[in-house]
């Protein structure tokens, strides 16, 4: 399969989905419906790939460059329509005899838009010898679509528009995808007439089929899965394709090992992995490229961000973003873990406890009301409740370092920059401005003063 050209359609403000930002920058499993269907674009390998914009046209070209520096930004002029779209890609690329071979083009609002599928489409357009092939589906309910009218041999006459369609027509439930194949001679001949005579005013990219007839046969391929090219338009069908999709993945990993309580409340996005026997509890989010160990058990109502989870380890009722989780740890309930954590061995994290950027050694314990920032607390440690490293003087992040076998008493604070040796013990209440050597008890002590009959204020 050679493929010269593939042009992305993501000019559109997608008015129906009542949002600030272009339809195309809507988030589906973790990734913009742009981001993703450039990725299965991509997987094809054109010689160029376009994105054609318009409506927030630096904001989109924006999101296209930061996922290939070599995408081409094509800017739609005021002129509306997917085959207006296509003419300025085709102008920019070169229409004029120095584009060969076959041009894919794709709408930007169908995120389970795949690779494979794409190349089924390539392959069938190339074997075929068609001029132009569509990719089609069949739908219960094509209410919205353009619908694929053939001729009595099957083969494609035209394409037409819901809102141009007759009662017969409606009743067409093969619709199409607003994804195509054509010959790049073939296209270049059949956008060059294209007029705006229709309901809505605009140049239809489908009218071009009439014209390419003339140069080739328009030929359809059926996508083997419906679900793969649906669009998206507004919120409501973008929750049912998600939880469709969802549903999928769920299924593909209890089917590889692992146990899911309820797929319902259990959302996983695609870079995701987890081992078998790993055990996903109800009310889970699972992020980015989030990696579960076997063992491993979630949830329930757990949030994890581009977190890895060894074997074994328990992570509950907890946020963890960006942390590495060792075997057989134990988080939660209640954990805050914000990036750059790293986790030992059997150490612990639990209840409203929340850490950023600490390094927590092989058995180590902090069990609840604790903050640890910018600190690296060594093997077999406890840090007693309602104990904090003051890292941030207001101007800097200081490091706070606790050695291995301490015992810190209840409601430590622990001004950084700060070192406290090994097996050292300190007293409740304590703060520790200090390094403190290995093998020593550190206390500090604040005299308590007390008023005996005192009134407040408003008593007296």
């Amino acid at each position: 399969m050679a493929l010269s050209a593939a042009i992305i359609l993501a000019a559109g403000e997608g008015t129906r989905m009542r949002s600030a930002k272009p339809k195309v920058l809507h988030t589906f499993a973790g990734k913009t419906f742009l981001n993703r269907v450039m990725d299965s674009v991509a997987a094809l390998d054109p010689d160029t790939l376009a994105v054609v914009v318009r409506y927030q046209a630096e904001r989109v070209a924006a999101a296209a460059r930061s996922y290939s520096e070599d995408a081409a930004i094509v800017e739609q002029d005021d002129k509306p329509g997917t085959g207006r779209a296509v003419q300025c890609a085709m102008n920019q690329l070169g229409a004029a005899g120095e584009l060969t071979g076959s041009v894919l083009i794709a709408a930007s609002d169908m995120p389970l838009l795949d690779s494979d599928t794409l190349g089924m489409l390539l392959d069938f357009h190339e074997r075929s010898g068609n001029g132009a092939t569509v990719l089609t589906t069949v739908l219960d309910d094509p209410t919205g679509y353009g619908r694929i009218i053939r001729d009595r041999d099957g083969n494609v006459l035209r394409i037409v528009e819901q809102k141009d369609a007759n009662s017969s027509e409606l009743a067409v439930r093969e619709v199409n995808t607003s994804v195509y194949v054509f010959d790049a001679a073939v296209l270049t001949k059949a956008i060059a007439g294209l007029k705006a005579d229709n309901a809505q005013g605009e140049f239809y990219l489908t009218d071009a089929l009439e014209t390419a007839k003339e140069n080739g046969a328009v030929g359809a391929f059926a996508a083997p899965d419906p679900l793969s090219v649906e669009g998206v338009n507004d919120r409501v069908q973008l929750a049912e394709l998600a939880k469709a999709h969802n549903l999928r993945v769920c299924e593909r990993w209890m089917r590889d090992g692992v146990t899911i309580l309820d797929p319902a409340t259990t959302w996983i996005e695609d870079e995701v992995e987890i081992a078998r026997d790993a055990t996903i509890l109800p009310g889970c989010f699972l992020q980015g490229h989030t990696v579960i160990g076997e063992e491993a058990v979630v949830g329930p109502y757990t949030t994890l961000i581009d977190a890895t989870v060894d074997a074994q380890a328990v992570v509950e009722r907890s946020r963890v973003q960006e942390s590495h989780i060792g075997r057989a740890a134990n988080i939660g309930p209640w954990t805050y873990l914000r990036p750059g954590n790293e986790f030992g061995e059997e150490s612990k994290a639990g209840a409203f406890v929340e850490m950023k950027k600490a390094h927590i050694g092989n058995g180590t314990k902090v069990p609840h009301l604790s903050y640890v920032g910018d600190a690296e607390v060594g093997d077999h440690t406890n840090i007693g409740g309602g104990c904090i490293t003051a890292n941030y003087d207001g101007v800097h992040k200081n490091r706070t370092k606790i050695g291995s076998g301490v015992h810190v008493g209840a409601g430590n604070m622990f001004v950084a920059p700060v070192e406290v040796g090994d097996n050292v013990t300190t007293g409740a209440g304590s703060v520790v401005r200090h390094e403190v050597p290995d093998d020593a008890m550190v206390y500090s002590e604040n005299t308590q003063h007390t008023v005996e009959n005192w009134k407040p204020a408003w008593e007296r």
